[in-house]
């Protein structure tokens, strides 16, 4: 008996790993992007040679309540993970997803002085797109922001794409360049996953973009078991898509998985 034909995916997801280094900046500039959406700039000459080449990479931002004398306490302050956006020789902007005044970073986001200076560690590693997919979904809260921007960046004009974002409401939707339309959905007073876990549940296996898809779901933790079970129902190996839980309700210091 021959055995079947496996096709050979068009892509695959490869993993890199980059020098780690901890590097000091200074917050040179702000703007409120929406009501609940910040950006900011870090500049310093510690950012030379910063890269990211994965669209979903994180790097450590590391919050200190007051100055500090050395890179030691500043590794001690308290850090939470971001992706980075946009990055030159000496400046770095990172986005900021801002639900009331939480936390260490968002507070820090929004009312940090110009020139008040935090850490910044990594990335220490990236998941690269090796080859072409021949569609792509990208899901996400207002937390996947950043990585979305950077994954439709590098979408081919031509290629079958969707975008699907959930915020709170129509007033928290920004612009994201990128080939097709971004399809906004409002959890309004829901809790956060809620609508994105509704439009997984939805899509069955017709729903498919193509036979080579890659997939990136990213939001509150809830959205992981549904993402994978979308995984199944279009028959996509976990290898070739990101699911990840970005954050988790209840828990301010949970990390993404690398």
């Amino acid at each position: 008996m021959t055995s079947p034909i496996v096709k050979s995916p068009g892509f695959r997801l490869e993993r890199r790993g980059l020098d780690l280094r901890f590097r000091s900046v200074a917050l040179t500039a702000r703007e409120r992007i929406a009501p609940d959406y910040v950006r900011v700039r870090l500049s310093g000459s510690d950012l030379e040679g910063f890269d990211s080449p994965g669209c979903d990479d994180h790097m450590r931002l590391f919050f200190p309540s007051g100055p500090v004398s050395d890179a030691s306490e500043m590794r001690a302050a308290p850090s939470r993970e971001y992706t980075p956006l946009n990055w030159g020789d000496d400046w770095l902007e990172v986005e900021f997803a801002v639900h009331g005044d939480e936390g260490v970073a968002a507070p820090w986001a929004v009312t940090a002085p110009l020139g008040a200076t935090i850490g910044v560690g990594g990335p220490r590693g990236s998941q690269l797109i090796e080859g072409t997919p021949d569609a792509w979904m990208l899901v996400g809260d207002e937390t996947a922001i950043p990585a979305i921007r950077r994954f439709a960046r590098t979408l081919p004009s031509d290629a079958p794409a969707r975008i699907v974002i959930e915020v709170k409401s129509a007033a928290d939707e920004i612009w994201i360049d990128a080939p097709v339309a971004v399809e906004w959905l409002h959890r309004e007073d829901a809790p956060a996953g809620s609508a994105l876990i509704a439009f997984l549940d939805a899509l069955s296996a017709a729903d498919r973009p193509g036979a080579d898809a890659f997939v990136f779901i990213a939001a509150e933790q809830a959205i992981v078991k549904p993402g994978r079970a979308l995984l199944e129902r279009w028959d996509i190996p976990v290898a070739q898509a990101i699911v990840k839980g970005y954050w988790k309700r209840g828990e301010a210091e949970y990390h993404a998985p690398h």
